[in-house]
């Protein structure tokens, strides 16, 4: 994307994302915008991008995340939101069991989801 300059995802977030994936075989690991990602089905459930780790929610588990402070709607561009994904709070992210229960919700959603073709 001609003009954006996004910045690597620090090593020790990389290094978590990695560990997540890897216990959730029902997640297939691939990169997005550069990023570790993982899709369901063909569907984004989470990712990285920058230093934030995004997940994509149903509306009342969004309302719930965003209500968490440090949270936020994921624009990977100024004022281009993608409208189902919130990042998670450092605070949520240093929390593996917090971290593990909103990963797993975020599974939960994309399973119910159509498969990609």
């Amino acid at each position: 994307m001609a003009g954006t300059s996004w910045e690597k995802s620090p090593p020790e977030l990389v290094g978590a994302f990695a560990e997540l994936v890897a216990r959730r075989p029902e997640l297939a690991p691939r990169k997005m915008f550069g990023y570790p990602a993982a899709f369901v089905g063909g569907h984004l459930a989470t990712a990285l991008h920058e230093d934030r780790w995004i997940v994509r929610l149903p509306a009342a588990d969004r309302s719930e995340l965003l209500a968490i402070p440090g949270s936020g709607p994921f624009e990977p561009m100024p004022g281009r939101p993608m409208k189902e994904y919130v990042a998670l709070p450092a605070a949520l992210v240093a929390d593996p069991a917090a971290l593990d229960a909103w990963v797993d919700r975020a599974i939960a959603h994309v399973q119910t989801l159509p498969p990609k073709g």
